[in-house]
């Protein structure tokens, strides 16, 4: 499997002249070409948005035009959750702007984080639309009525069931690949409303065969799915706000760390997303004796190693403690990283 990473660094085969001057002077991998792939990553979801909305505003107003005509609660359930689905691009294309923005001496650490707001208004969005749903289909259980127009209330299912499906494929191939959760979220949002669709189908089918109660139970039933990607939504969002990041990110940072030569031991390692961006933190346990350069040297490959390990890393902080003499534990390591490499 290759190792992606975003920006050119000296590798054991640069020229010893370019590597001695790498290590003299200043550097920083918050560098243009970091920037210009910050850029498109937002550039991608913003694209994704975009065109999501396009595809749900028009499977919406269609659905809408046979609510009118048919008075179905179903599908009235399902025309408004996709209209608060496609309501939802409007935040986070905010926040994919917002994050464009460079640091301040106030933000240092930019403007990533609008995105985490944004996921917590796709939720209240969700919650909105779950409560408006299932009111509706109260209502219409306590005072049924006949469903007009059924043949073009099941065409308007399959409708909404084809463009919600092919919006959540596109914005969860798109949020996974920039590392955006709430795009991810979004696209999980749309799918389960594609689902819905196919119950106002069945709801349809009822209705055709005579049962006025199957639309404002088909209504429920979407109420109780809405409910459902609420739940992970939230839950999701929930992990990210919390600077919440998977495992597995830590054990490939660790194993990358531990492979670099000069490295004694790994001490504490911190990521966290800011936006749909990966940013480390870690402290690497390095020969008490060697010079000051030298530790420069390991903490700049430690660095590298970071980046080109861990997907969407842009920024690694490596932090160098000296190895404690023999019978000395040093206070800021964990026991169990106190091994020779």
């Amino acid at each position: 499997m290759s190792l992606r990473h975003e920006h050119p660094h000296p590798h054991p085969g640069t020229s010893p002249r370019r590597r001695l001057r790498h290590l003299l002077a200043p550097h920083s991998h918050e560098t243009a070409d970091k920037v210009d792939s910050a850029l498109e990553s937002s550039a991608r979801g913003l694209r994704a948005l975009w065109i999501s909305l396009a595809v749900l505003g028009v499977t919406a107003l269609a659905q809408a035009v046979v609510v009118v005509a048919s008075g179905s609660v179903a599908l009235l359930g399902d025309t408004v959750h996709n209209t608060a689905d496609a309501l939802t691009a409007v935040p986070l294309a905010l926040a994919f702007v917002l994050g464009r923005r460079a640091a301040t001496r106030r933000f240092t650490y930019g403007y990533g984080r609008a995105e985490d707001l944004a996921g917590i208004a796709i939720v209240l969005t969700i919650a909105a639309s779950a409560a408006f749903a299932g009111w509706t289909a109260v209502g219409r259980l306590l005072e049924p009525r006949p469903v007009d127009h059924v043949p073009a209330v099941a065409v308007a299912a399959l409708v909404g069931f084809a463009g919600n499906e092919w919006v959540a494929r596109y914005r969860i191939r798109v949020g996974r690949a920039i590392g955006s959760a709430a795009l991810v979220a979004d696209g999980l949002h749309a799918r389960t409303d594609g689902f819905t669709s196919l119950a106002v189908l069945l709801g349809a089918a009822g209705s055709a065969l005579g049962w006025q109660l199957a639309d404002p139970v088909v209504g429920l039933a979407i109420t109780a799915a809405i409910t459902l990607v609420l739940r992970d939504a939230s839950r999701e969002v929930f992990r990210r706000v919390m600077d919440a990041v998977d495992p597995t990110l830590v054990d490939r940072a660790e194993q990358a760390l531990t492979r670099v030569p000069g490295v004694r031991g790994v001490g504490e390692l911190r990521l966290r997303w800011i936006g749909h961006r990966l940013r480390a933190e870690v402290a690497v346990v390095v020969d008490g004796g060697a010079p000051v350069r030298e530790a420069h040297r390991i903490a700049v490959d430690a660095e590298h190693a970071l980046l080109h390990a861990v997907p969407r890393l842009t920024a690694a902080l490596v932090h160098t403690d000296p190895q404690p003499v023999p019978g000395e534990r040093d206070p800021h390591l964990p026991l169990a990283h106190h091994a020779t490499a």
